[in-house]
């Protein structure tokens, strides 16, 4: 059996130093919504420990029951603020707004979620299981970049993307800033984390 591995997909490459324009089709992601910094916030940790037994549980069905084997995808994140200054200047955690998310290949059902859903709380497993949803997102025409470092040197980049990259495209920014962590957050380095960050654009 092939097993898919949707990391080959074009809007999953980015390289360190270079702005790219992508085209990001839809997606269907497993998704959670939470408040505050990432790095305190139980929301975020609950919210983590939540989503990869569920994406797990999802892909060995898949494989079992519809014969199609896949790669778990990453973690995500989407995330906002009321002043976006506090993702670039102020660096004010406290105040972000996110949603963690894994992507899920496009036959993975509802129904296939409340199953594993079942799975997962029978095991006791995952302290947020009711909030957790199956949602398509459609970012469409993006602006990406790899980061490789800790998170809080992310400011630059995303201040170099956000106000001298995006406008002289002829973009605006749009939608929510988007991570995807290439890394295995509990393992790697901080020096070592490989981030995309994209940020959805439309014409200015």
């Amino acid at each position: 059996m092939s097993k898919a591995d949707f990391k080959k997909l074009d809007c999953y490459r980015a390289r360190s130093g270079e702005f790219r324009v992508v085209d990001v089709p839809p997606l269907q992601y497993l998704m959670i919504d939470g408040y505050g910094d990432p790095n305190t916030s139980a929301s975020f940790r609950e919210a983590v420990e939540t989503l990869f037994p569920l994406a797990y549980k999802l892909k060995f069905a898949s494989k079992q029951e519809l014969g199609l084997d896949y790669v778990v995808m990453p973690l995500e994140g989407l995330w906002w603020a009321d002043d976006m200054d506090s993702f670039t200047t102020a660096r004010d955690k406290s105040k972000w707004h996110f949603t963690v998310m894994i992507m899920q290949p496009e036959w993975i059902t509802g129904d296939m979620l409340q199953a594993a859903k079942r799975k997962v709380a029978a095991a006791g497993q995952a302290p947020r299981l009711d909030e957790v949803r199956l949602e398509t997102l459609e970012e469409g025409r993006c602006v990406q970049t790899l980061h490789i470092g800790p998170f809080d040197e992310e400011a630059e980049t995303l201040a170099t993307m956000h106000h001298d990259v995006i406008p002289a495209q002829g973009f605006a920014l749009t939608g929510k800033h988007h991570e995807i962590y290439l890394s295995d957050l509990r393992r790697a380095a901080p020096d070592k984390l490989r981030t995309i960050l994209r940020q959805p654009v439309r014409p200015a």
